[in-house]
């Protein structure tokens, strides 16, 4: 009888672990929505790390998150690094290509809680009198990465956090409250995942 138990056993296993293998190499997540701003001035929050705190939803997973700003304050080359508790875990985005009211790509590297790089990219397209902004993340799938997905619909997990954080965008651009920028001088606020 043990026997058989160790068989099953080790037949599930091996099945558990050819389904993690079969989930898809690429994953690619993406929300748009409708903000009620010029392509300029959305396009000016999204180039510039000193503006996410008005509108990254991953801005408030730690209260006492280290960050630091290096490069440019703003578009190719500007850097924004965290370290943060279990939820903001630790990593750092570089601006890839910035294209004025079009186009903000990024390089996104995860340290913590798991390795990790993706790249995401801000599409903007002028829509009646506001700009349609897309928001996306793709990236290569380790054998964590589908481990996860195997059993977490990540689209939808993540997908939800970027769909709050293109209307958190809508309400800042809005309200006009663009922060002045602060070079790559570190400031005590919340950090940045995405």
């Amino acid at each position: 009888m043990a026997k058989l138990i160790g068989v099953v056993v080790v037949v599930l296993i091996v099945a558990v672990v050819l389904f993690i293998r079969s989930r898809p190499d690429h994953f690619r997540i993406e929300r748009s929505a409708q903000i009620h701003a010029p392509p300029d001035t959305v396009f000016a929050m999204i180039n510039d790390f000193h503006q996410w705190g008005q509108w990254s939803p991953y801005e408030k997973l730690d209260p006492n998150i280290e960050r630091r700003f290096e490069g440019p304050s703003s578009g190719p080359g500007a850097v924004y690094a965290w370290t943060g508790n279990s939820k903001a875990g630790e990593g750092r985005m570089t601006i890839l290509e910035s294209r004025p009211g079009e186009l903000v790509t990024l390089k996104l590297e995860f340290f913590k809680p798991f390795a990790a790089t993706n790249q995401a990219t801000f599409t903007l397209v002028p829509s009646g009198t506001g700009t349609r902004v897309t928001w996306s993340m793709e990236g290569e799938n380790s054998l964590m990465g589908k481990a996860i997905s195997a059993f977490m619909d990540m689209d939808a997990l993540l997908g939800k956090n970027f769909e709050e954080g293109l209307a958190n965008l809508n309400t800042a651009v809005q309200s006009g409250t663009e922060q002045p920028a602060q070079g790559s001088a570190a400031r005590a606020a919340p950090a940045l995942a995405l």
